[in-house]
């Protein structure tokens, strides 16, 4: 027996809307889940939505269960929280997190979801995929205790890996944002603030996430010689310039990309995805996290939010989106 669900969608670049879907009856080993919150991938799907994914990254920037294709219409996002109503034994009633878009219900294969540790509140638990690539980004650092770490761009992923990075040994680390106000946040997560022109030099890593050219050239000024920045950006279709001249070469300067749709090689033959996501989750246990929440909707909402942060109209960090418990659905 189908039933409907309500999923948001981007009609066209710039255009988003709430659609009637149906959802399938759940089949052997999938699960039936009702979602509770999901998270807006501020960088990503603001991209996605202002049609900036290139013709040539289609079909690697393609979500697990994405459906339509860039530009529009498409259904996509991927930071999903819920509780399984039909599904295994072991799964029914568990609250779990799932890479599935901003939709009310939806089915997908058991082995899709992961469990949210009981210490875990789903709220919080919506940042699950940020911190996973935070992780990932990490596992491709490999820093070391007492390093001297800058992390450029206060957004969701920059604040993740300064709150993993803090818990090292002997670390020094400094967030590195052009907006004065994310100091709060910075003091938050226990680390250190500055502007960019005020950022402490002779760094051994730079962790770069301002998705932007300036940033990045800050990013190399930063580092010691033989230091390395660890490039987390995503810049769609904007051209990228990167000062190579100078000193790059001299200094023996090393920039070096990390992306969460891979394993990092350090890892990739001791670690799945899913051990990946489990680990996010269980280190969501920690409060310091919900400093990443900045703004909370209601999923009808959501077609005026994402024009809005789409525009720029908003510097905050994570929008978290509440299902609340009236879906209006068809059983």
């Amino acid at each position: 027996m189908e039933r409907e669900a309500r999923a948001f969608w981007l009609r066209a670049p710039g255009v988003g809307e709430i659609r009637t879907v149906d959802v399938p009856a759940p089949g052997p080993g999938e699960v039936l889940v009702r979602t509770r919150f999901s998270g807006v991938s501020r960088g990503t799907e603001t991209l996605v939505f202002r049609g900036g994914v290139p013709p040539s990254q289609y079909t690697r920037m393609r979500a697990p269960f994405q459906d339509g294709d860039f530009p529009g219409p498409v259904k996509y996002g991927y930071l999903n929280v819920g509780v399984v109503e039909q599904g295994p034994d072991e799964l029914v009633g568990r609250t779990v997190f799932c890479l599935y878009p901003h939709q009310t219900r939806y089915v997908v294969p058991a082995d899709a979801v992961v469990p949210v540790p009981e210490d875990v509140p789903a709220e919080r638990a919506v940042l699950a995929g940020t911190v996973e690539t935070a992780v990932n980004a990490l596992w491709d650092a490999a820093p070391l205790i007492g390093d001297r770490i800058a992390v450029i761009g206060a957004g969701m992923v920059g604040c993740a890996v300064a709150a993993l990075v803090a818990r090292f040994p002997g670390v020094r680390v400094e967030l590195v944002d052009v907006d004065p106000d994310r100091a709060a946040v910075a003091a938050a997560l226990g680390v250190d603030f500055a502007l960019p022109e005020e950022a402490t030099g002779e760094c051994d890593l730079v962790m770069h996430a301002s998705a932007s050219s300036s940033g990045l050239a800050r990013a190399l000024e930063l580092l010691a010689d033989e230091g390395e920045v660890i490039e987390l950006s995503w810049y769609g279709d904007r051209d990228v310039h990167v000062p190579l001249g100078e000193a790059f070469h001299s200094r023996r300067l090393v920039v070096r990309s990390s992306q969460v749709g891979k394993v990092a090689p350090a890892r990739r033959g001791r670690r799945s995805f899913t051990d990946r996501k489990a680990l996010a989750l269980e280190l969501l246990a920690d409060p310091v996290f919900d400093v990443l929440i900045t703004d909370e909707c209601r999923f009808e909402e959501l077609p005026e939010v994402m024009a809005r942060l789409a525009a720029g109209r908003d510097r905050g960090l994570c929008v978290r989106v509440d299902y609340g418990h009236d879906t209006g659905e068809e059983s």
